[in-house]
């Protein structure tokens, strides 16, 4: 793993993110590049996958209409989607990437989708927080 972990790292100084913390051991980055919208994202490496996962809010109201919201718009993201926490009590961005043939251009166009999806759709965001 210590191989596709350090490439990560490369990557991710590459493309200029501030890394917060990380354990080659356990396999993960915390990343931030708050001008983005990225903060505190968890980048596990675990071979063959890499998973990107983002807490974008929590739910305060279990309403139907947010969720086929949240749905409907996980149909226009171009790199991972909306999903649940396993508590169901957070609203999280996650992407999952084959690692063995991961390049530069792969794992920047996972980041930016959040980016743009975050550009774009922060104000149903603020109002599911809410």
């Amino acid at each position: 793993m210590s191989n596709y972990f350090s490439k990560i790292k490369e990557y991710l100084n590459e493309l200029s993110y501030s890394i917060i913390n990380e354990s080659e051991g356990e396999g993960f980055f915390v990343i931030d590049k708050e001008d983005e919208g990225i903060k505190n994202m968890v980048i596990v490496v675990d071979d063959p996958i890499l998973i990107m996962e983002q807490l974008l809010f929590k739910v305060k109201n279990d309403d139907i209409e947010m969720y086929k919201a949240l749905l409907k718009k996980n149909h226009d993201i171009l790199h991972g989607a909306f999903v649940l926490s396993d508590d169901g009590k957070n609203v999280l961005f996650r992407d999952t990437l084959q690692v063995e043939n991961l390049d530069l251009n792969e794992l920047a166009g996972s980041l930016n989708s959040l980016s743009l999806l975050l550009g774009e759709y922060s104000k149903e965001i603020i109002k599911f927080s809410a």
